[in-house]
């Protein structure tokens, strides 16, 4: 397990979610990945005295569906920043009565439903890795979440699973329908993966606050999802949301032995002497300790 880990925040999501009272922005990072240029550059904060990094999962303006964020290079580049906890904010439907249009919610599984066209991994060319992924969201980190949560008198639901579709569209009635019956989801979204899986890969906590918009098309008192509705409740959400990120960085520990931060310890199966010079070169930033 990981030992005295010095803990630095990033945040994948709106670029609104930076918008906030109390944050100073200090600088901005052009990061270059050997994966590709991240999704936009990374605005480096201040938030209670402690250095956030915020990224634009979609780019600003949202110029990227979900199949073409660049995930491997988003986590690279904040790998290489230092960023050792990762929370996501993301939109989601909803897919349990109990939960409301605008409530948030932490989940704790990841089921997915895309079609395998995400690059998903830092490895393969010339290295083989497997880590675990039974549980695809630290802990650690949800926790911290939660509590930020309750403090500021939020709606968090705690814990279910996040269905991750392709998209864009939004799912067939049918679909809907059968996940509710066969998978009993909480939330249903579009880019939990390959983040969550790149992330451990990384040796990076991951938590997701996910903003609940809309019943899917499943609720049949309620009106099939439209993107109008889907917009105004997310606006509603930003500012929920932003207040939840603020009240989480000063629950963060200083230091962090959590075990996603060593979960690539025994992933690499690859011969050292295998192992090319362009490889080593190449995943220096996440497993240049592994690889001497």
């Amino acid at each position: 397990m990981a030992e005295g880990v010095s803990v630095k925040l990033g945040v994948i999501g709106g670029s609104g979610v930076y918008e906030m009272q109390g944050v100073d922005v200090v600088k901005e990072h052009a990061i270059e990945t050997p994966f590709g240029d991240p999704s936009d550059t990374i605005v480096e904060t201040s938030i209670e005295d402690r250095s956030v990094y915020f990224l634009p999962r979609h780019g600003r303006g949202h110029i990227h569906l979900p199949s073409e964020v660049p995930s491997r290079a988003n986590i690279f580049a904040l790998k290489t920043l230092g960023v050792t906890h990762v929370l996501a904010v993301s939109a989601v439907g909803i897919m349990q009565e109990q939960i409301a249009p605008g409530d948030m919610i932490v989940p704790d599984q990841i089921f997915d439903r895309t079609r395998g066209q995400r690059a998903s991994t830092f490895f393969g060319n010339g290295i083989v890795g497997h880590v675990g992924f039974a549980d695809p969201f630290c802990d650690e980190l949800r926790q911290v979440v939660l509590e930020a949560g309750k403090e500021v008198a939020a709606t968090v639901h705690e814990g279910g699973a996040y269905i991750c579709m392709e998209g864009p569209q939004f799912s067939t009635r049918a679909e809907s329908h059968f996940y509710r019956r066969t998978l009993n989801p909480t939330v249903i979204g579009m880019t939990a993966l390959p983040e969550a899986k790149l992330a451990r890969e990384a040796e990076m906590c991951y938590a997701m606050l996910a903003m609940g918009t809309d019943y899917d098309c499943w609720h049949e008192d309620e009106e099939d999802v439209t993107v109008e509705a889907v917009i105004a409740v997310l606006k509603q959400n930003a500012e929920t949301a932003n207040v939840i990120v603020k009240a989480a960085v000063g629950k963060l520990p200083e230091t962090s032995g959590c075990a996603c931060l060593d979960a690539a310890r025994y992933a690499i199966i690859t011969s050292p002497d295998r192992i090319s010079d362009e490889v080593r070169e190449r995943l220096a930033p996440l497993y240049g300790k592994y690889l001497v």
